[in-house]
């Protein structure tokens, strides 16, 4: 009886033994077949196919490694270059007449915008003629002051009042010259043909872009400018670089440009100042980068991204911008791993802007990337997922 008691015991020993490996050996393998948390970003999303017809609405591109500078990204915004701007003002006080543009009319340098109806420019006009009649009146007496002096028939402080009057005539006559010339008023031609309207013609040749004025208007001669007009041919975008960053950047170094108007566009142009000064607040320096800008298609207070190139180039694999997505904070891509057959990959790439993004990690030079379609994908995930 005890001894098939100890068989029995033994046998059930054993039982249990059997059981425990099988479940330990269920988890390990549950365990290898589950991502760990520190891994879940990094797998590959279940294997996708698609039918033929919407295959030939993918664009798939092959991954490769090309030259690439480094390059410090900061946030920019457009202007007008300060040098090609104009603040056009009224030369003095009077009615608006003749008004010639309007906003956006494209004009030459020197051509008419709208003329001064002013009785401040006709009293100038006619002191001109005065102050002439007294030049010459003064002048007489001078000469003749001065032989009544040679010949002892005057004083010498007749002599010195008569020399200081023509002083003053020749000042007045040089002070009213100088009016007339402020007015446009260049000959005795121009002054014999003037009507009281004073011509105000543009600077620069551009464009307008702010017109402060109407027919018939009133003016005054002050700081308000009654028209704007700019050369946009070439525009400036100024940046804040962090204090960390300033021994990166120099003036004469090249930089690229993108916006989100011109999605995948580049525009290029070079650093021409660098402040001296850091605002306190921010802890930045103001850059700016002067721009081509063909078209006028850059505009002022327009956002932009600067990318100043600032470190030699080497190679980097890169993908196209449209490759990429972006999920739950992390960067994706689809990539081809057969004819047909698709699966979703985390990567990490440097937030540079424009048409191409360089890969930190997750790819590798011959993959095949989808770079157009990628939605297709995304939407028989979505429909397996459910």
């Amino acid at each position: 009886m005890k001894r098939l008691l100890s068989l029995l015991t033994i046998s059930g020993a054993m039982l249990v033994a059997s059981a425990c490996a099988k479940s330990s050996a269920g988890t390990a393998a549950e365990s290898s077949a589950t991502p760990t948390d520190g891994n879940a970003g990094q797998a590959s999303a279940a294997d996708l196919t698609v039918d033929a017809a919407a295959l030939r609405s993918i664009a798939i591109q092959t991954v490769t490694e090309r030259s690439v500078a480094q390059t410090l990204t900061v946030a920019g915004k457009v202007q007008f270059d300060e040098d090609r701007l104009a603040h056009v003002l009224a030369p003095l006080a009077g009615q608006v007449v003749d008004l010639r543009v309007k906003v956006g009319d494209a004009v030459r340098k020197g051509q008419p915008l709208c003329a001064i109806s002013s009785r401040d420019a006709t009293a100038v006009v006619g002191e001109h003629t005065e102050s002439h009649k007294d030049l010459e009146l003064a002048e007489k007496t001078a000469a003749m002051t001065q032989d009544l002096f040679d010949h002892q028939a005057a004083s010498k402080i007749a002599l010195q009042q008569a020399q200081s009057d023509l002083a003053k005539a020749k000042a007045r006559v040089a002070r009213n010259e100088q009016g007339l010339r402020l007015l446009g008023l260049q000959s005795e031609a121009d002054i014999d043909r003037f009507d009281g309207r004073v011509l105000v013609v543009s600077p620069i040749a551009g464009s307008i872009i702010e017109r402060h004025v109407t027919d018939g208007q009133f003016v005054q001669a002050d700081s308000m400018p009654i028209i704007a007009v700019a050369d946009a041919s070439t525009v400036w975008v100024m940046g804040d670089v962090f204090e960390r960053d300033l021994h990166l950047v120099n003036a004469g170094d090249e930089a690229t440009i993108t916006t989100t108007a011109y999605s995948g566009e580049r525009f290029t142009g070079r650093v021409n100042y660098v402040s001296d000064v850091i605002d306190p607040m921010t802890r930045t320096a103001k850059v700016r980068v002067s721009v081509p800008n063909p078209r006028s298609r850059l505009k002022p207070e327009m956002f932009a991204s600067i990318a100043l190139g600032v470190g030699a180039a080497s190679p980097a694999l890169t993908v196209p911008a449209s490759a990429v997505f972006t999920e739950n904070g992390h960067s994706w891509v689809y990539v081809s791993t057969k004819a047909g057959h698709f699966s979703r990959r985390s990567i990490e790439v440097d937030q540079d802007e424009g048409t191409e993004r360089r890969v930190l990690n997750g790819l590798r030079a011959g993959d095949r990337v989808v770079t157009g379609g990628a939605l297709l994908l995304r939407e028989e995930e979505v429909k397996r997922a459910s």
